[in-house]
């Protein structure tokens, strides 16, 4: 028996729909779509102050990748990965998804479920900063992320949220500072290059 294939376009956002059905869907090209808590969220493509910000962010990761090839398996942009929150009915696309380890041996309708991002990074932007802060953290401590970043140009800042024993101890950097992660030893992350790519000083 064959499925019946959902279409979402830019006229659903606010739908309310399943985890199942949306993971699913036929997308109308030119938008970006999210399933946020059961609703379809509908976006423009970011801007250029956004993409900007992503770059900067990229090139750090890329540029440590090269130098220690054993420690970083994989960066995902959101276009490249999922992470499905069955507890929440949600379908995130992080703009960018740090995986250490490569993903498992599965069927690809559980990778998603299955291989989680050890950092998953998010820039802020007018339309997503409500799913950034309230959403996203409960969402992404119930998968398993073990560091949720939010960088945050209006604020000048990096919010880092560092998972410890079931919960988020969070911490502010601004520039000039550096943040330096467990995780990586040895990168030294710096948000005053993101914003200075973004012309923003």
């Amino acid at each position: 028996m064959s499925r019946t294939i959902t279409k979402v376009g830019p006229a659903d956002h606010g739908r309310r729909m399943s985890l199942n059905e949306f993971e699913h869907a036929e997308v109308e090209q030119g938008y970006q779509y999210e399933l946020s808590r059961g609703v379809v969220t509908v976006s423009d493509v970011p801007s250029r102050l956004h993409l900007l910000q992503v770059a900067s962010i990229r090139d750090q990761f890329q540029s440590y990748k090269i130098m220690n090839p054993a420690r970083i398996h994989i960066i995902a942009a959101g276009s490249e990965c999922k992470l499905l929150i069955g507890d929440f009915e949600s379908e995130r696309h992080p703009d960018l998804a740090i995986y250490l380890t490569p993903p498992p041996e599965i069927d690809d309708d559980e990778l998603w479920v299955q291989w989680v991002p050890e950092i998953v990074i998010e820039v802020v932007s007018p339309s997503s900063r409500q799913r950034d802060y309230d959403q996203k953290p409960e969402e992404y401590l119930r998968l398993g992320v073990k560091e949720y970043w939010i960088v945050d140009a209006d604020l000048r800042a990096l919010i880092v949220m560092r998972q410890s024993r079931g919960r988020w101890i969070e911490k502010s950097v601004r520039p000039p500072a550096g943040y330096r992660t467990r995780l990586l030893p040895g990168l030294v992350f710096s948000c005053t290059a993101v914003f200075k790519a973004a012309g923003l000083g």
